[in-house]
Parts: C-alpha cells; structure tokens; sequence
C-alpha cells in the first residue's frame, strides 16, 4: 500500500485538537526551516497588504504557515474518516436551494487552505456528480493519495488541464457541476493582465469562458477553517454574468476574490507564486 495513504489512515482516527495541535507545532517548523517558500509568503504578503506593518505581516505569515500545515493533517479525516466525522466537523451553509436548479452551474473556489473541504462536501455530502481540473503531481505517492481522496465518493470526474476546455464543456451539458479555482498564475499564455490587490496578474479568464459556453450560472464556494472543523459557504448566483466584457468579468473575479480574502487573509494560499508571470519590461517578484 501507498505509506503515504496509510499514514493518513492513521492519523485519521486522532481527535481533531491532537491533530490540530500537531498542525500548529509543523506549521511552526515549516515557517522556520521552509526559507523559499517563507520568502514566496512574504513577498505575496508585501505587494497585497503594504498598508501594514512588516510586524502584522510576519505575524499574518506565521499564522498562515500554521493553518497551512493544519489543513494538510486535516485531510486525513476528510479523506478517510467516515462520512458521520465529515457531518459533525464541516458546516454548510448559504445558498442551498441553488443546488436544487437542474441548470448548468460553476462554482468558484478560491484557493483557501480549505480548498479540498468544498469539494468533499459536495461530492460526499451532497452527492453531486461534479468534476474538476487537476495539474498533476510530480510525486506519484502524493499524487495517487490525491486522486483517491478528491474521488472517495465516485463522483468526481478529473479533467487534466492540458485536456483544455472540451471536456468541461461536454460536462456542464451532461448535467456534471464544475467546481473551478482558477486564481493562480498558470503563465502569461491566454491570461489577462488584471489587477489583484493593485498588482497587475497573469488571470485565466475560464470563469467567464466556461460560463458563457456552458450557459452556466456562477455561485462562490467559501471555505475557511475553524477550530471545530471548517465552515463552507454558498453564495447566491452572480448576477449579470458572464458579460460580453471578458476583461470586466475577470475583473470583477479578482475584486471578489479580494474580498473573500480580507475577512481572514491568511486562510489563502499564499504560498502560490500568484505574482509568477510578469508584464512585459516588470522586473521579477520573487528571488
């Protein structure tokens, strides 16, 4: 067997403040000895919330470092306890009844450290046939743990991103939800340069592509963590969008974003290079 799955099979049988309590002291560890990866947090933290001190931006960092590693843990339980742990632990909330509309729809997902609760809570919980698109991963012990996690339901249909847009759009008409997180820097190659905390950033329109081409509704997945487990919010369907205005409606993804993040900035995946790819003649951001 895979030791990493077995290893997190283990851990899965912990009470969530032991195995919190381990996040905490890896998460510690991991901002100490992680020196790249703490410069890549830094750096984000920097460019996206100058108006702060460098003391609230260090003390930002180490808290994300923390919740980092503790949802890391956390996929243990998520992707192996049983179905009555997740219920107890993950609270659902927000616009339910638009999951009820038979009508094709999208959910955005931002990249919170929460990121893979949403999708257990749908596929799972839910039991709503949904699909996502995967970059795959170099290690293949991690990368088979991800797999059969993200799919311990059978209701989740993986889309490489190298498959492009076929695949997502055949499933949107078949019924199939997508659930999409497309605010990370996949290259300047068919990105937008749009504006992220007033940073101009490498943006995937998907979110409006797939929209219009899928006659799909929009509604954001929220997910934050929270010492009981997590919490996941619905929002209602984004009106007036997609937009004939692909530059506006990537736009207006990024302000949402924004404000998603502000009500606790280091439950978002800072550790992401989002400011990778640079504007023409823009010196580089990261060392």
């Amino acid at each position: 067997m895979n030791p990493l799955i077995l290893f997190m099979r283990l851990l899965a049988f912990l009470p969530l403040p032991v195995l919190r309590a381990i996040g905490s002291v890896l998460g510690v560890l991991l901002y100490g000895f992680a020196r790249r990866r703490r410069g890549v947090v830094q750096t984000n933290l920097a460019a996206c919330f100058g108006h702060l001190t460098a003391v609230q931006r260090t003390a930002m960092a180490r808290r994300h470092f923390r919740l980092f590693a503790q949802s890391l843990l956390d996929r243990a339980w998520l992707w192996h306890a049983p179905p009555s742990v997740l219920r107890h632990r993950i609270h659902f909330a927000g616009a339910l009844e638009e999951l009820r509309n038979p009508d094709p729809l999208i959910f955005m997902a931002p990249h919170t450290v929460g990121l893979d609760v949403g999708g257990v809570v749908l596929t799972e919980l839910q039991q709503i046939r949904t699909a996502c698109i995967y970059v795959p991963l170099s290690n293949a012990w991690a990368e088979e743990w991800m797999v059969q996690g993200r799919n311990r339901s059978g209701n989740v249909f993986s889309i490489a991103r190298k498959d492009g847009p076929q695949p997502v759009l055949r499933g949107l008409r078949k019924g199939i939800r997508l659930h999409l997180s497309p605010d990370m820097d996949f290259g300047a190659d068919g990105a937008l340069w749009v504006p992220f905390y007033g940073v101009p950033a490498a943006t995937v329109p998907a979110l409006s592509r797939f929209a219009k081409l899928g006659r799909a509704r929009v509604c954001a997945l929220i997910t934050r963590l929270v010492p009981g487990g997590y919490e996941v919010t619905l929002s209602a369907a984004w009106h007036d969008f997609p937009s004939e205005d692909l530059q506006a409606d990537t736009l207006r993804m990024n302000q949402s974003l924004e404000q998603w993040i502000d009500q606790d900035p280091a439950q978002y995946y800072w550790v992401h290079k989002r400011f990778k790819s640079r504007p023409p003649g823009s010196p580089a951001m990261y060392g």
